[in-house]
């Protein structure tokens, strides 16, 4: 096998690949060599069928099943030889005359054809200690735990039929048919709907026609549904409801008790108490944690510019594009909407995309000189918590990552990425500060008020800092 070097251009790769007729020759003349004590055909003793024979019968399906082992050996051998790493899986090209296909079957003729491909760049993993970053920790005020106990505890609230006209606050239970321009349309409708006035629950509008209401009234009331509602056939349309209200009631009392908390299946109003903490707590850890790693990878890509693998970064590319343009569709929304044009999104996202790379393939380095794993178990685990996110098909998820290793793989990247992440933390310098929940999450809600256009950095925190998706609209929560 002859292997030349047709390109070496930064990282892109070329390789020519000359296997010589007669060295296909030798291999086919000892696959028929292997097959004759095991060939069985009509009219021939085992082991006694001339090889003429076995050549016409099985020699081009032979020499295909060369010519795949030799794509399939040749890519791996010779970057192992070159000592390099493909960024991709090396690309393959060959003669698609269908003649020269056939001459190279018969062995009448050499088999030609070129790896590309991309190297992995090689980088100097530097030193991380004078990187330094700041630690906001939040400890949860006890007003906001009974706050959100009381918000809990709302949902156990009972209710007693009121005579006379609904409040504010007050449930109603109403029977609703929704049209647009005098026709249904799909989802518009319900009976028996509950609906606590002020609850904010529907679309603006809605509840605040209602206040007034009393038992067995008709009315028809009409709103207007929000640019950005989630489905695009009804954003930003006008639309009447055709109402029937059942019963009006008003609030009890709210209990916050321990019988109030048992309703929850909590043993008492201590072991809420206790919960509710817990998710707080991780809830702002959670942010404080993506703020730290927002300034570690800020630091790493100050430290680190160099050429990335541009099939990597297309394919990270394509990701974000896909994503955007269907948050896009969804909302019903163009880039114009989004004060900026198609041109300048593309560019933005790009250098998103290379940015995702190159801190990607430092990280990966990171890990590797620190012999940062992920285990057999941490990775079950990862699997296990996909399936639960799926009540109801557990049985199917679990079957899909059976038999698609690549989903599994994918599942590894971000348990490793965290992993390395960690190894960061006791290596830097970080400072703790003590700080409010408002002042933990300004920032965030700030970069989620900006406009799109003006959201390039925010976009790239959200993407860097584990999010799975840079939003050029609003967020989801925000489409209600």
């Amino acid at each position: 096998m002859q292997v030349t070097e047709t390109l070496n251009e930064g990282l892109k790769r070329e390789i020519k690949i000359v296997v010589p007729a007669k060295d296909l020759e030798a291999r086919l003349v000892q696959r028929l060599d292997e097959a004759k004590d095991k060939a069985r055909l009509n009219g021939f003793r085992p082991g006694k069928v001339p090889a003429a024979h076995l050549r016409k019968m099985y020699g081009k399906s032979f020499m295909a099943e060369i010519v795949n082992e030799i794509l399939t050996d040749a890519p791996r051998s010779i970057l192992a030889e070159r000592g390099e790493r493909s960024a991709t899986q090396p690309r393959i090209d060959m003669s698609e005359d269908e003649k020269e296909a056939e001459k190279v079957l018969d062995g009448k003729a050499d088999f030609v054809f070129t790896l590309n491909y991309e190297v992995l760049p090689k980088i100097e993993v530097k030193d991380v200690a004078g990187i330094a970053v700041t630690r906001d920790v939040v400890d949860v005020p006890e007003k906001e735990i009974n706050e959100q106990i009381e918000r809990v505890l709302s949902s156990t609230r009972s209710f007693s039929e009121k005579k006379g006209k609904a409040d504010d606050g007050d449930r109603v239970t109403i029977d609703y048919l929704g049209k647009l321009d005098g026709t249904p349309f799909d989802g518009g409708a319900d009976n028996d709907a509950q609906l606590v006035l002020g609850s904010k629950m529907f679309i603006p509008g809605f509840e605040e026609q209602l206040v007034g209401v009393k038992a067995g009234d008709e009315t028809q009331i009409k709103v207007t549904f929000p640019e950005n509602y989630g489905a695009a056939h009804l954003a930003g349309k006008e639309a009447t409801f055709d109402i029937t209200v059942k019963e009006v009631a008003r609030p009890d009392e709210l209990a916050i008790d321990d019988e109030a908390a048992k309703k929850l299946g909590l043993e008492s109003l201590e072991r809420l108490k206790e919960v509710i903490r817990e998710q707080l707590e991780s809830q702002y850890g959670s942010v404080t944690r993506q703020k730290v790693k927002r300034q570690i990878l800020d630091a790493l890509d100050g430290d680190y510019q160099f050429e990335t693998p541009e099939r990597l970064v297309e394919v990270e590319f394509n990701n974000i594009w896909n994503q955007i343009n269907n948050e896009l569709q969804q909302a019903g929304r163009t880039f114009a909407d989004e004060d900026t044009t198609e041109e300048e999104a593309r560019e933005e996202y790009r250098k998103l995309a290379q940015r995702r790379v190159r801190l990607g393939l430092v990280l990966s380095e990171i890990g590797e000189q620190a012999g940062v794993t992920v285990s057999e178990e941490e990775l079950q685990r990862a699997v296990y918590d996909q399936v639960r996110q799926y009540p109801g098909q557990e049985k199917e998820i679990f079957e899909f990552f059976q038999r698609t290793p690549d989903a599994v793989a994918n599942l590894r990247a971000p348990i490793f990425e965290e992993k390395v992440i960690d190894h960061l933390l006791g290596k830097i310098k970080v400072t703790d500060k003590k700080v409010s929940p408002e002042e933990l999450m300004a920032e965030e809600e700030e970069e989620a008020s900006a406009k799109p256009k003006k959201k390039a950095a925010a976009r790239k925190k959200e993407a860097d800092a584990g999010e799975e998706k840079a939003r050029p609209a609003k967020k989801a929560s925000e489409k209600k």
